[in-house]
């Protein structure tokens, strides 16, 4: 099993339907010395604006967002919805768990 922390669109019950056809059950958590950079991803019917996590030069920068724990199946499914937009970094969360983030490419 993996841990994912998501802080965007894969919080929505309905995103995680399409990617997973289950809703996840998470944890509330932190990152941090990351920030949000506002992102424009070309999608089928034009472009759409998300936020990617960015390392931050000020170690206070928190980006709060949940923990999941989901199989290395279901780690590939959210590779795949992420798209070559973002790629996927380990990072140690406020808690103490290692976790999976998507950041900028």
């Amino acid at each position: 099993m993996e841990k994912l922390f998501s802080y965007g669109t894969l919080r929505s019950k309905q995103i995680q339907m399409q990617v997973f056809n289950k809703v996840l059950t998470g944890t509330a958590d932190q990152l941090l010395g990351y920030k949000l950079k506002s992102l424009q991803i070309e999608e089928e019917f034009g472009m759409a604006d998300y936020v990617v996590a960015v390392p931050s030069d000020d170690l206070s920068d928190i980006i709060y967002g949940v923990v999941y724990t989901i199989s290395n199946t279901d780690l590939a499914k959210v590779d795949i919805f992420e798209s070559n937009s973002y790629k996927r970094v380990q990072v140690r969360l406020k808690s103490g768990i290692q976790a999976w983030i998507y950041t900028e490419n």
